[in-house]
């Protein structure tokens, strides 16, 4: 039997409502969590992430004995303890060393995992870059520019690209953007695969925007590098179970009254409806009969003798 907790004041009951399923869910909370053996390049990694996701995460300091993708079990008590739905986890081994591994969670149960394995010498920090840096809580605008990300075939790209974007651009929706609080772009980008070769980095840049007086109505717009720098080679994954993926796109049913085509109301409230029918054959109409207007043997014969007639008084006006 599946265990009900009942509230036992106001505050517990609001909690409980908070966390039940919507029709328009909740901004996506991350967690990040480091395993027993992290390296200061994966911690530090994970700090400049935690920047720019905040205030919707929240980071654990303490090592933890989890193996994601051997046993998940603590990533869905964690899951279900704080209220996220998406995970970092690193981890340094011989084996994998750097790595940071991308979890989303459905209903508190780990829908899909990616394995990304930092480059240390091209990594950069937030701090080593020069410059202002943008707001906490905005927005960012995120581009992909690769092929391998628009395979038609799910592949670890496809997945990455699915991942960073609930990452990086999954806050609240908004129906009005405010143009001033678009201040930096993710760039994410990934070179075209060889078959001799392995498989592409992933490129990971974050760019501050700026606006310049042009001299014009439109300003002049410049980029500049903000920070982190990050690498990523690609490694193990585990794809969303068919059923599950299935239930997590399902969309609630909306209690609008659906359009119906051709059906339009008047000032009045009157409904009109238009009908579109094709071109009728009216030789083809099937009519009533009535006794009354058939024709008699009699009318048939005057109807001949005086067609007679008409003819030979056209033949004798053509003589003369």
């Amino acid at each position: 039997m599946l265990r009900t907790v009942k509230p036992r004041n106001a505050r517990s009951k609001r909690a409980l409502e908070k966390r039940e399923p919507k029709a328009i869910e909740n901004p996506k909370t991350a967690l990040f969590l480091r395993g027993t053996s992290c390296s200061q390049i994966v911690q530090d990694a994970m700090t400049d992430l935690h920047s720019m996701r905040a205030p919707l995460a929240k980071k654990f300091t303490k090592k933890n004995e989890i193996h994601p993708f051997d046993d998940a079990t603590s990533l869905e008590f964690f899951s279900e303890k704080n209220d996220a739905s998406l995970f970092v986890f690193g981890n340094t081994s011989k084996k994998r060393p750097h790595a940071l591994t991308f979890v989303r969670m459905f209903g508190h149960k780990v829908l899909d995992m990616l394995e990304l394995y930092l480059d240390p010498e091209s990594f950069r920090r937030i701090a080593q870059f020069k410059g202002r840096k943008c707001a906490v809580g905005l927005k960012p605008m995120v581009v992909f520019a690769g092929s391998v990300f628009e395979s038609p075939i799910s592949n670890e790209y496809t997945l990455a690209k699915s991942m960073l974007t609930d990452f990086f651009a999954a806050r609240e929706s908004t129906e009005k953007v405010d143009v001033e609080g678009l201040q930096y772009v993710v760039s994410i980008t990934a070179e075209d695969p060889i078959d001799d070769q392995a498989k592409p980095k992933i490129h990971v840049r974050v760019y501050l925007i700026q606006t310049k007086k042009s001299g014009q109505r439109l300003p002049r717009v410049e980029v500049e590098e903000m920070g982190p720098r990050m690498d990523f080679r690609v490694g193990r994954s585990k794809d969303a179970d068919e059923s599950m993926l299935k239930e997590a796109l399902k969309k609630a049913k909306t209690t609008e009254e659906k359009t119906k085509k051709n059906v339009t109301t008047d000032l009045i409230g009157d409904k009109i409806g238009r009908i579109h029918i094709g071109k009728q054959d009216l030789s083809k109409l099937q009519t009533k009969k009535v006794k009354g207007l058939k024709r008699g043997r009699d009318e048939a014969s005057d109807g001949e003798n005086d067609v007679m007639a008409v003819g030979e008084d056209e033949l004798k006006r053509q003589r003369v």
